[in-house]
């Protein structure tokens, strides 16, 4: 490590723990040389802290002049040639732009997916993990660079059924090949006459984000996917993992499937140096809270490589840990723990903020209540519901729902004719925390009052 005082130490460590891992960073292709992808402006902050910064190339030309002078040469010629093409579908577009916000690493992936349809014809790619890891970061990420179709299975929306995903596809299909009369006809149909619109070069890439929050009866493919592919196109699919007995998605075997599993070993070390990333360039970037960070580091004495580093550590991988860890830190909601005493893992911090919201005590039974309603419910539901169903006052309800410590777990949808809320719980990872709080002593308990309460509730509405 360099001795120079005025150098960043977390760069420092970045340039030498690069060359003891070149050999294994080296392998991955300079992306910009094989990617179709447009380039960020925010991607020569991102090569700075990439684990290779021996390697950034220096010009002279602007940022934003050679923004300009590489999408102009950009070959993907999926894309219409009117400026004022909609590539992303406007129910998708406030969800991608959160999720690409600081998004930095992942080269690992798309370079996997890149060798995929160098070496196939076609074929599905999927890219598997756990709850938090960043898949769909990744899918945004891929559709915001190389504007392909997609969409972005969301249950906590309802946008997770066969006939939604169907008529999405076939809009934007039909936009961006011009295809006429396709109203009635179904995906593999679609993909057909799509597929013959491309050139010998060109290629169709659909990028379908949550395969494992897609809402279906049956056995057939989820989303009605096809066994089998026209040449020249392929599909990116993010999902969690599951049994192999429950695999939902079959092909012919002369269509291609290959996964990426993210928690494979191999990938861990790419995995961590992302992380790593991602916390530098909220330290340096985020302009809500990296004033209030840098001030929670100064008061404890904390150096920033050490914080990257063990924060690094207690993340275990998990992008949607970072995501509430880093404003909770900057807000010091919990100004009794060291760095150290910060949770490890998504669901311990979970735990640690239901232990602070006091929700084992007695006196918030109901509040947990509320919650179980939600995880039972499997669907979006109204504050006065919740308040019939429990027999609780509607304001009190509304209370708990909107309270700025629960905001970010929960998702609002405003009915536009009578303005009602519909609430639901926004991440599967807090859903899956709050099923496990219901099968302990004291939550089993209360679970099977909020059972009893709405079966009441459905037989009262049945009479």
């Amino acid at each position: 490590m360099s001795n120079n005082p005025n150098q960043d130490p977390y760069k420092s460590n970045i340039e030498d723990s690069s060359s003891q891992n070149q050999s294994q960073y080296g392998e991955l292709k300079d992306p910009s040389s094989s990617r179709l992808r447009k380039v960020d402006p925010r991607d020569t902050i991102f090569e700075r802290f990439d684990g290779n910064i021996q390697t950034e190339k220096k010009s002279n030309i602007s940022p934003i002049k050679q923004f300009n002078n590489k999408a102009a040469n950009l070959k993907n010629k999926q894309v219409d040639s009117d400026e004022n093409f909609e590539y992303i579908p406007n129910k998708f577009k406030a969800l991608v732009e959160e999720k690409i916000r600081l998004f930095c690493g992942r080269e690992f992936v798309f370079e996997a997916f890149d060798d995929f349809i160098k070496r196939k014809s076609k074929g599905y790619f999927t890219v598997i993990g756990d709850a938090g890891m960043g898949k769909s970061a990744i899918a945004a990420k891929y559709v915001w660079d190389n504007k392909v179709p997609c969409y972005f299975n969301i249950f906590a929306e309802g946008n997770n059924k066969p006939d939604k995903f169907l008529s999405s596809i076939r809009q934007q299909l039909t936009k961006r090949y011009g295809l006429p009369n396709q109203e009635n006809n179904d995906l593999l149909i679609l993909l057909q006459k799509a597929s013959e619109k491309l050139s010998e070069t060109e290629k169709l890439i659909i990028v379908v984000d949550a395969l494992d929050e897609v809402e279906q009866e049956g056995d057939e493919n989820l989303l009605d996917l096809p066994y089998n592919l026209p040449n020249g196109v392929y599909f990116f699919l993010t999902r969690r993992r599951y049994n192999k007995q429950n695999r939902r998605l079959m092909v012919s075997p002369d269509t291609p499937y290959e996964t990426l599993d993210l928690k494979e070993d191999k990938y861990q070390i790419f995995s961590e140096k992302d992380v790593k990333k991602y916390i530098n360039l909220f330290l340096e970037e985020d302009q809500e809270y990296k004033d209030k960070l840098q001030k929670w580091l100064d008061d404890r004495e904390i150096n920033k490589l050490t914080f990257i580093e063990q924060l690094a550590k207690k993340s275990e991988n998990n992008f949607m840990y970072l995501r509430y860890v880093l404003p909770w830190v900057a807000e010091e909601k919990y100004n009794d723990l060291t760095l150290q005493g910060l949770p490890g893992g998504l669901q311990s911090y979970y735990e640690t903020h239901w232990q602070h919201m006091n929700m084992e005590e007695e006196k918030n039974n109901d509040n947990v209540k509320i919650f179980y309603v939600l995880v039972r419910r499997h669907d979006e539901i109204s504050a006065q519901m919740i308040a019939d169903i429990l027999e609780l006052d509607e304001y009190d309800v509304i209370s708990v729902l909107e309270n700025k410590d629960w905001f970010e777990y929960l998702t609002r949808r405003q009915e536009k004719t009578e303005g009602k809320i519909y609430y639901r719980i926004y991440h599967s990872s807090f859903l899956e925390f709050l099923e496990s709080k219901g099968k302990l002593s004291e939550g089993r308990r209360l679970f099977k009052e909020v059972n009893q309460k709405m079966s009441e509730y459905l037989l009262q509405g049945m009479s």
